[in-house]
């Protein structure tokens, strides 16, 4: 029962999204990008015929993201959204990767990081609807099939955010509530280990692979 308490008040005290600026999550995004940076470097610099580690890993990584973007939109909008979708990735899958090292914690952990992104590919996907389709005729699909089922459309597309968002958020914050509860139960014998690289690693993965596509399927859904 005393573990089961402990267990109980470790999960009320789980960062609470709060209006108030989360330093941790702050401080864990910008080692995030630190993190990118020098893989960007390491994966640039030098180039050669007969490419590194790093670089064969950078190239196999951008060419398999851009031949997704190419397959939802096309040539020209994979140049244009291409530098995006691997960005947002990389960012997505460090992220949730995070965790597995020791006092660090996932910045997708936090509500806010998830739904900031949420909000930038609503953002990005419906300035390029109106910028491929003109504002008139973005508009008029909101009044498709018959006019008074705009409400309906607009709260369609809001709630494509709510469900991007909490879908990385819930299997993250999942993943951490459960490996926190088995390692009480088992005192940090063998499962924790076990759980950590699956939802570190392969849990943590599909999640940044599927929040992207999404990301990629609503733009073009607009721009179509």
């Amino acid at each position: 029962m005393q573990d089961l308490g402990k267990v109980h008040q470790l999960i009320i005290n789980l960062p609470a999204h709060q209006a108030a600026i989360n330093l941790e999550v702050v401080v864990m995004s910008w080692i995030v990008f630190f993190i990118l940076l020098v893989f960007g470097y390491l994966a640039a610099r030098d180039k050669a015929r007969v490419p590194r580690p790093m670089q064969v890993l950078g190239e196999l990584i951008v060419d398999a993201l851009y031949g997704l973007t190419e397959d939802a939109l096309d040539k020209e909008g994979a140049k244009k959204y291409g530098p995006l979708v691997c960005a947002l990735f990389l960012f997505l899958l460090i992220s949730n990767w995070l965790g597995i090292i020791p006092h660090l914690e996932e910045p997708t952990k936090d509500l806010n990081t998830p739904l900031s992104l949420g909000l930038m590919g609503f953002a990005i996907a419906h300035y390029a609807g109106i910028k491929s389709k003109g504002f008139k005729a973005y508009a008029k699909e909101y009044f498709q099939p018959i006019f008074f089922m705009m409400p309906l459309n607009v709260i369609g597309e809001l709630a494509k955010i709510v469900s991007i968002s909490f879908r990385l958020f819930g299997n993250i914050m999942g993943g951490s509530i459960i490996i926190l509860v088995v390692s009480y139960l088992t005192y940090s014998l063998v499962l924790p280990p076990l759980l950590f690289a699956f939802f570190g690693l392969f849990v943590g993965t599909i999640q940044a692979f599927v929040f992207t596509m999404l990301t990629i399927v609503y733009i073009s859904v607009q721009v179509k």
